[in-house]
């Protein structure tokens, strides 16, 4: 297997140092002594931390001599104690470095531990607002090695983590440049044994950054056209990586897409993930799948601002009548194809969520970078929608 897909290797220095290529799990102790890491923290999730990759990674290190702990107390949704009790284990164990392994909550909160090992203030003060992120004493920021295995949230790339702060259950952003780890080694056979739902979940959560940075209004001509190939390969390769698992290239391209966008998400997110942190907070919700649900809902309500955008989006995609209806229609498609639920009410979220979740989508983050201005009452026409299932 290795043989045929030979040429799905390489080493890319964009944004940061990236081993791609199957089997190159096989470097983690060359790629921790490369960051200067002597004694790691591996950070994942109770979900992987019994599984073979975990095993594999761990026997990696084992066979270089490399001590390490492993931490997993991590919830789907990172929260404040799960960075408590990191950096409990961080400083008990005397590391000096993290190597975030897994999907998007051990990577955010194995990125944070290493942030937060040698400040002094709170977490908060480094939210992402304004330069909030000069807060911090850049000494004291342990260095990265992650190593991603689902096709997703890009975090692996990331010069940020998404944490729920418990005082008003919000997801906040916590940034700093030194958050992006030194090294990222990206081997698509550590997913090869995501379930067909997963895997469409949080293939969608790749398509989401792409295209909400697609979308956005602010000037960033380089992450839109990575944004551009992102969506096509997710076109192309989702649906198979779905259907047949044991596609080392299906899985290789989604792997490749996922990075991308949260490298063109620099440009900005939108609607779409300003709605879904509210629902994943308030409703616990898988990130992905939420993005994916309410991700027509929110290109009909842009369209009128990004028709031209969209049409351009069409044609790059191929897709028939290459218009911004086009698109509307195609995720449409992909999603029934996927068995993503149409409608918020499926998986959990009604209108009991109201105003609470409408609020806190105005003042998420990512609101800024929509195309069309929106408040509380626009948010909660458009979470009605996406609960009644009217795009």
């Amino acid at each position: 297997m290795l043989d045929q897909y030979a040429s799905l290797t390489a080493n890319w220095s964009y944004p940061t140092a990236i081993r791609f290529g199957a089997g190159r799990i096989g470097e983690l102790a060359d790629a921790v002594k490369a960051a200067g890491i002597t004694s790691p923290l591996f950070v994942t999730d109770p979900g992987l931390v019994t599984l073979p990759v975990v095993a594999k990674a761990l026997g990696v290190l084992d066979a270089a001599g490399v001590p390490y702990t492993v931490f997993s107390r991590v919830d789907g949704n990172p929260t404040l104690a799960n960075l408590d009790d990191g950096l409990v284990a961080y400083r008990a164990g005397g590391h000096d470095g993290v190597i975030a392994f897994g999907g998007g909550s051990g990577m955010d909160i194995g990125k944070t531990i290493a942030f937060m090992a040698g400040q002094t203030r709170p977490v908060w003060d480094f939210e992402d607002r304004e330069d909030w992120w000069t807060r911090a004493d850049p000494n004291g920021i342990a260095p990265i090695v992650a190593v991603p295995t689902t096709a997703g949230t890009g975090s692996e790339v990331g010069r940020a983590a998404v944490i729920t702060d418990p005082a008003d259950h919000t997801k906040k952003i916590i940034f700093h440049p030194k958050m992006q780890p030194k090294i990222v080694i990206e081997d698509p056979e550590l997913t090869l044994g995501l379930p067909p739902k997963i895997t469409a979940w949080t293939g969608m959560d790749a398509l989401s950054h792409s295209l909400e940075a697609w979308s956005s209004p602010f000037f960033h001509p380089q992450s839109a056209g990575i944004a551009l190939e992102g969506m096509r390969l997710v076109k192309d390769w989702l649906p198979i990586a779905v259907k047949d698992g044991s596609r080392l290239d299906a899985r290789s391209y989604m792997l490749i897409a996922s990075s991308m966008g949260a490298v063109a998400f620099q440009k900005g997110l939108g609607a779409m993930h300003a709605m879904s942190h509210p629902c994943s907070s308030l409703r616990g919700t898988h990130h992905g799948l939420t993005n994916a649900v309410v991700m027509p809902y929110v290109l009909a309500f842009n369209a009128p601002v990004i028709s031209d955008k969209l049409a351009a989006l069409a044609r790059y995609l191929d897709l028939p009548g290459q218009s911004a209806t086009s698109v509307i229609d195609w995720v449409l498609a992909l999603r029934a194809e996927l068995g993503i639920p149409h409608t918020l009410k499926e998986i959990g979220v009604d209108e009991s969520v109201l105003p609470d979740a409408a609020r806190m989508a105005e003042h998420d983050p990512s609101n800024g970078g929509n195309p069309i201005a929106i408040g509380q009452k626009e948010y909660e026409t458009l979470f009605r929608r996406a609960i009644e299932g009217t795009v």
